[in-house]
């Protein structure tokens, strides 16, 4: 491949909903490019970008993945980043190393929640629309354009308007330069007429393209009001000037599979998307090598760590600091890629993006320097994982290599979370919904061998008292020679702290100083079993008062025996309860939906803590306490209830006792589990 100047390089990443097409636009651009000599179909499984086996066997995204084409002198680099809510992770990561955001859209179901997504994950960048599929029966341009514009405003700028939509042979008028064509065989342009009933839309058109554009200038905002035409020169600079400020976005149209309106943008993308000269204004080409890492792969074949260039020009067999991490790096083998397909390169320049193989001590979000010390770059603000489930091993085996496989999963997703639960004796994953970690499951079992099945996680409850009782246990073994004794009277009480708060008030020497630590040792080790269900215990206090000791037969192991039968016999007199963990929800849903989602938490027996305005237009937050055991698969069913566009955090808080009929049916199952 040739070597590129940072002016020549254009990044470009594709979002959208999950199923409208990004992928196959992604194979469209390659194809025509001749990247590829054929056009790949997600139906068959055989696209460049979705090579993983997971996405072959699924039918759409599920990692973001790296092409590159040339086009017109430019080198396109292209990030496909999934559409499903599961791995939004990729999504954000792709969209930081982008100049411009490009969101595809379906022409028939027009702007959805996944399309929302995408405009606010592209915040700050220059977006543009990409409406695909308008070759397709009840395909309406003018509805999907409408929808854009009133969701996201006038900045939304119509350039290319099919007509004859749904038939085999869609035209496109180009309302820059009022060209008219058809798209026929490697979407070649041909030069066609425009149906008269179709002159009056263009008009509107018109009108709509001269407006976006006139946000660009006050000279143009001026020509508008005044109703003046704009130029062919006007429009061409001002669609440059708005692509690089992100002041318009404008909207492409075609088909992805019928090569249509393909050209067009590959057009448009080469001579006017952001360079990274124009999107990294601090950046110096000549200046020290700086990376930033923004995603990594491990596969069969080692680990992939892909980087954008921030600053400089890397070269291959090049020593970097990473500054994170506080580890060297030699950068031996740096390539560009198409999907799976490498191509080995000797350097690259600022603002490209590539990856390096064998950087054991680079993750994600990492920054190396050609210095010995540096600022760190931003890093990528990714969603936290709440839906949690246990991991179960379908044999021993499994167990075994569980552990590596997560590891190595945990370094390419950091929205994914690992704990080994000692209380609960469950090793537990949390990502970001259901398919996710359906995903994570067929992983380890395809890459690393490991059987696994995910099951409901337990809650980790706690048991208390509440009341104050007087108790006394006694140890007294006799075998021959010395023997064992050990006495206690112990007052038992609920307690403001978490753990175990001992007192001593003995008097008279009843129980020598030296066997103290040794009743509060029996009492800590007791407290991890409670005496409904078996689960530690909290908030508890002990004052040894009195005793008595034998002066040959008293020792340690026998007044730490005696605290243990004080504590049996004086927690069962002293009201236990179960406890149950709570949590502080904190729910960002569009306002519409504020009385479902208050009704909902009603529901999961919650405490509604207060209702605010959001940040983001129309939506409303809402925060509650709630039990655990009531959220377990809360993200799934959120998801559900707003169509997708509810989020929320959980944080546990403390533990609270539990009402009486969920402290039975807890009770109930500790005791079956027990059985079995």
């Amino acid at each position: 491949m040739a070597k590129y100047s940072s002016s020549q390089i254009r990044n470009i990443c594709l979002v959208g909903h999950s199923g409208d097409g990004k992928t196959s636009f992604a194979e469209a651009m390659l194809y025509l490019a001749k990247v590829t000599d054929r056009l790949g179909k997600t139906s068959e499984g055989n696209t460049v970008c979705d090579f993983d086996s997971e996405e072959i066997k699924r039918g759409y995204s599920i990692s973001t993945s790296l092409a590159n084409l040339e086009w017109n002198g430019k080198k396109i680099n292209i990030l496909d980043a999934p559409g499903m809510f599961g791995f939004a992770g990729e999504t954000k990561a792709a969209v930081s190393v982008a100049a411009s955001i490009v969101i595809v859209v379906d022409a028939k179901s027009g702007c959805k929640v996944g399309t929302e997504l995408a405009w606010e994950y592209a915040a700050g960048k220059p977006k543009a629309f990409f409406v695909n599929k308008i070759d397709d029966e009840n395909s309406n341009f003018e509805n999907t354009f409408n929808g854009l514009r009133e969701q996201f405003g006038t900045s939304v700028c119509p350039l290319l308007i099919p007509f004859n939509e749904g038939s085999g042979q869609v035209g496109f008028y180009n309302l820059i330069t009022d060209e008219v064509f058809y798209c026929e065989k490697n979407g070649n342009r041909v030069e066609t007429q425009v149906p008269d009933d179709f002159k009056g839309e263009i008009e509107e058109y018109k009108i709509a393209l001269n407006e976006s554009l006139a946000l660009t200038g006050e000279e143009l905002m001026e020509k508008f009001l005044m109703e003046e035409p704009f130029t062919q020169e006007e429009k061409l600079s001002a669609l440059n000037k708005g692509l690089i400020s992100g002041d318009i976005a404008p909207v492409f149209c075609g088909s992805a599979t019928a090569l249509s309106g393909i050209r067009f943008f590959l057009d448009t993308a080469a001579a006017s998307f952001v360079a990274p000269h124009d999107a990294m204004k601090e950046a110096d080409e000549n200046g020290e090598t700086k990376l930033f890492v923004f995603k990594t792969l491990s596969d069969s074949f080692g680990k992939k760590v892909f980087f954008k260039v921030m600053n400089g020009t890397l070269t291959k067999d090049q020593v970097l600091n990473n500054i994170t991490t506080g580890q060297q790096e030699k950068f031996a083998k740096i390539c560009t890629c198409v999907g799976k397909k490498e191509v080995e390169v000797t350097e690259f320049a600022t603002g490209d993006i590539g990856y390096a193989v064998k950087l054991n001590n680079t993750n994600v979000n990492d920054t190396l320097v050609a210095s010995a010390s540096g600022e760190e770059f931003k890093k990528i603000e990714f969603p936290m994982p709440f839906y949690t489930m246990a991991i179960k091993p379908l044999s021993k085996n499994d167990e075994d290599k569980i552990s590596g496989g997560i590891t190595k999963l945990l370094e390419e997703d950091p929205t994914l979370r690992y704990f080994n639960n000692s209380e609960t004796k469950q090793m537990t994953v949390s990502g970001l919904g259901d398919i996710h970690l359906d995903v994570v499951c067929s992983k380890l079992k395809s890459r690393f061998g490991t059987g696994v099945e995910l099951i409901e996680p337990k809650i980790a409850y706690r048991e208390a008292i509440k009341k104050s009782v007087q108790v006394e246990g006694k140890h007294k073994k006799q075998s021959g020679g010395s023997g064992q004794y050990g006495h206690v009277k112990i007052t038992f009480a609920p307690s403001e702290n978490e753990g175990l708060t001992f007192t001593q008030s003995v008097v008279g020497g009843n129980v020598p100083k030296n066997y103290y630590p040794a009743v509060e040792k029996g009492l800590l080790e007791a407290m991890e079993k409670g005496v409904l269900a078996g689960f530690p215990v909290a908030n508890l206090s002990a004052d040894l008062y009195d005793g008595s000791y034998h002066p040959v037969d008293s020792n340690e192991i026998s007044f730490k025996l005696a605290a243990k039968l004080a504590y049996k016999e004086g927690l069962a007199k002293a009201n236990p309860v179960i406890l149950e963990p709570v949590g502080y929800l904190k729910c960002t849903i569009p306002t519409s939906y504020s009385g479902d989602i208050m009704g909902d938490v009603s529901k999961r027996r919650g405490r509604i803590m207060g209702m605010s305005e959001s940040t983001r237009k129309g939506y409303t937050v809402i925060e509650a306490e709630i039990p655990s055991a009531e959220m377990t698969v809360y993200a799934v069913q959120l998801r559900a209830m707003t169509q997708g566009r509810g989020t929320y955090t959980f944080d546990f808080v403390r533990y609270e006792e539990a009402p009486a009929e969920v402290a039975q049916k807890v009770i109930a199952e500790a005791k079956k589990d027990a059985e079995e």
